[in-house]
């Protein structure tokens, strides 16, 4: 399949079902403004929450006086971690970041208090009054100091969060052609339009609460409630509100417990919402990576063996660090066979602003690394890039590094072929400013400008692994209330602008053969739905509805069957009737329903996975690959340093087009973020202070930056998936950014071994 542009809508697009390109049932209201993100939430009588945050990377707290804060009329409430009822520490692998810092302050931003007036001015007035005294102390700042000998530890127990070994294959092996490269990779930030908020409503008895929040993974953020409030899971119910955005920077608490506290404190609503500079310390980032690759080969372009060391830095708190190390080595040889790898890597706790989960799961930060090896051992051996990545590619049936046998469809040699053979973007021309590189600025009349193409391809796993039990529960109810079928679908299951709803929907009106489909709000009234991260929520919330769409579907068959004596084997439901299987009407669903209804309620797992030996990395450690590939053009000013992306040609393999144009979306979402990535994003971190918490220094691509994007969907459909459907969210992010670097290299000829690619890397000293 081929869409470039998405297809116009069609009959078939009308009924909303899976293949289709049904519209999203929040899209009108998001693009007129209508729709209600979680900072739009208002409640009688609610206060406003704001939060003290420490002006230190590193510090110890020798006192902290509220007291004339309290004076300020209005001022409702004034907490510090003596406040916490619960455990004053909340973490999603180690609970080891405190609500509100107790003692010392380990990066800047972290909150220290909390405060609810009523009114906004007047909370942000006192938050200013509060006096804390602090006692700097040395900050580590170097993810390679925090690991040396003497330097003070961050945490009790030492610096190190998790070190990972990975041993494929013989150890002691030589090749023919060796290269080596040592590559950086920025701290990227998700960068999601809608900032936090919250609001929570205290219940009458001051005993429980409501949260509207915006949110990843509601049962996970109530657990962690739990503790801290110490209160019991019944007696907190949170409900998602609208999400502008996520990419991993929900995953982690933020406001949800300052609110609370607040709320539980005060009895009164409390709201707070982040403004742009404080959501830059309000959640965590993508973790910046070192990593030394080493790779040989024989001369006819065969993998011999990889090499990686690979360093990340997790800042102050662990939040997810040791996944996202777990997803950096065990893909760190890339998409490829190789019959040796070796990888050892750790991640570490610094004073750095903490780095968890964003899209790609540190498989971005390893994919620029193994395709710049790639790339330099291509040129070593004197072959065409995509040769040499095809002649290495992993395919069904292949062994990857960690030893697990690669069962699913791994069109890896497929997908570079498609990239490569796409017909080439035209000349630039050299009279429309917005096509130079530089754009209206006028910095070139076509001067200086060489055009460079690079490809890259990449490797992720699907859904959560490493012996992880990921399941996902779905309630499904069918009713015709005055003779109208319509479905409901009631799911924990995070919408944060992916698409979610819309497929859950294609999903029910396939199953159950009707035409109105509403969804429940995502609540934590139904069993966990598990985490809007990681590629999963199709596979899983949407097999999970899938499932109980067809308990619903198998009672409506035995109802039919009673009534007409036909077998339910020969039924199925369709047009809102049950009809035989060669099209013949036996009951309407109204009939079958009556006043009644039909609900089921499915709990839905994917296969088991092993936890790989803690030795050698070594196990069947996934439950499923997503695999891209990408072909960037640019045009480079060499004299100024200034990029333009001319085109990014991408194939992806998505098992089932569950929404064809939803794709598209994503494959241009991930683009966007991959070329940013590439080119511009990073947040500056100097001496443990961010230095462009702000969108107008912390740079993204606006419409002016982004490409036309030619896009090719494979459909191979994998066994175990409901529909045979992959994954589609990640991999567009993967090696897109990898693809920009490598053009970029193509058309200067220099190494550029660290992204974002600046102007300076390309028209400074190193020249």
């Amino acid at each position: 399949m081929t869409i470039a542009p998405p297809p116009p809508a069609t009959a078939a697009t009308a009924r909303g079902e899976v293949g289709d390109s049904a519209r999203r049932p929040d899209g009108a209201a998001k693009v007129s403004g209508e729709f209600a993100y979680s900072s739009d939430l208002q409640a009688e009588g609610m206060l406003y929450g704001v939060t003290l945050r420490s002006p230190h990377p590193h510090a110890r707290i020798r006192s902290i006086d509220v007291g004339p804060a309290l004076r300020v009329a209005g001022v409702r409430a004034v907490l510090t971690h003596e406040d916490v009822p619960g455990a004053n520490a909340y973490g999603l692998e180690r609970a080891d970041q405190p609500v509100l810092a107790a003692g010392v302050v380990r990066y800047r931003g972290e909150a220290v208090a909390v405060l609810a007036a009523d009114r906004a001015d007047t909370a942000r007035y006192a938050l200013g009054l509060i006096k804390v005294d602090y006692e700097p102390i040395e900050a580590v700042t170097d993810p390679e100091r925090a690991l040396a000998a003497g330097t003070p530890a961050v945490h009790e127990g030492g610096n190190l969060v998790r070190h990972l070994r990975l041993r494929h294959g013989p150890q002691d092996v030589a090749a023919d052609v060796v290269v080596r490269g040592e590559y950086e990779v920025g701290m990227q930030d998700q960068a999601f339009l809608g900032p936090e908020s919250a609001l929570a409503l205290p219940d009458d008895d001051g005993a429980g609460l409501e949260l509207l929040c915006s949110t990843q993974w509601l049962h996970i953020d109530r657990r962690q409630l739990s503790h801290v409030l110490g209160l019991p899971e019944e007696r907190i119910r949170l409900v998602l509100s609208g999400v502008g955005g996520a990419f991993g920077g929900r995953e982690d608490l933020s406001v949800q417990a300052h609110a609370a506290l607040l709320a539980l404190r005060t009895g009164r609503p409390i709201k707070m919402s982040y403004g742009r500079e404080e959501s830059f310390f309000g959640h965590v980032h993508r973790h910046p990576a070192r990593m030394r690759y080493e790779h040989g080969a024989t001369r006819d372009g065969r993998l011999v063996y990889v090499r990686a060391e690979i360093l990340l830095d997790g800042g102050a708190y662990a939040s997810t660090s040791a996944a996202v190390l777990g997803n950096a080595t065990y893909f760190a040889a890339g998409p490829y066979e190789v019959p040796s790898v070796t990888v050892d890597s750790d991640v570490v706790y610094t004073n750095n602003p903490p780095c968890g989960a964003m899209r790609g799961f540190g498989a971005v930060q390893v994919c620029f690394g193994y395709e710049s090896q790639m790339d330099r051992l291509a040129a070593e051996l004197g072959l065409h890039p995509v040769e040499l990545r095809r002649r290495n590619a992993l395919a069904t049936g292949s062994t990857a590094a960690t030893g697990q046998r690669v069962t699913g469809p791994a069109p890896v040699a497929e997908l570079l072929r498609r990239v490569r053979d796409m017909p080439p973007p035209a000349a630039t021309a050299a009279d429309d400013p917005y096509a130079l590189p530089g754009g209206v600025a006028n910095a070139t009349h076509g001067e200086g400008i060489r055009r460079g193409v690079g490809y890259a391809v990449s490797i992720k796993n699907v859904c959560k692994s490493a012996g992880y039990d990921d399941y996902s529960t779905a309630r499904v109810t069918l009713s015709a209330p005055g003779g109208a079928v319509r479905a409901r679908v009631h799911t924990a299951a995070a919408e944060v602008g992916q698409g979610l709803v819309t497929v859950l929907t294609q999903i029910a009106r396939t199953e159950l053969g009707v035409r109105t489909v509403d969804l429940h709000p995502a609540d934590t009234s139904v069993g966990d739905a598990g985490t809007s991260s990681a590629s999963r929520q199709t596979w899983m919330t949407g097999g999970a509805v899938k499932a109980a769409c067809e308990l619903v579907r198998a009672e409506l068959l035995d109802r039919a069957a009673t009534r007409s004596g036909l077998p339910p084997a020969t039924l199925r439901a369709e047009g809102e009737r049950v009809v035989t299987s060669d099209g013949q009407p036996v009951a309407d669903l109204a009939e079958l329903l009556g006043d009644g209804a039909i609900e089921r309620t499915y709990e839905f797992h994917h296969r088991a996975t092993e936890v790989p030996d803690p030795e050698t990395g070594q196990g069947d450690a996934h439950v499923a690959y997503a695999f891209a590939a990408h072909r960037a053009t640019v045009d480079v000013d060499v004299e100024l340093g200034l990029v333009r992306v001319v085109e990014i040609a991408t194939a992806e393999d998505v098992g089932k087009a569950m929404n064809p144009t939803a794709i598209i979306g994503q494959i241009n979402g991930g683009v966007a973020q991959g070329l940013g990535l590439a080119l511009m994003e990073e947040i500056q971190v100097e001496d443990g202070l961010i230095r462009n918490a702000s969108f107008t220094d912390y740079l993204i691509p606006t419409i002016a930056d982004m490409p036309p994007v030619r896009a090719e969907i494979l459909e191979t459909p994998h066994p175990d998936a409901p529909y045979g459907l992959t994954g589609v969210g990640e991999p567009p992010m993967i090696s897109s950014p990898a693809a920009v670097a490598a053009a970029v290299r193509d058309a200067t000829g220099l190494a550029l071994p660290r992204i974002p690619v600046r102007p300076e890397h390309i028209a400074g000293d190193q020249r």
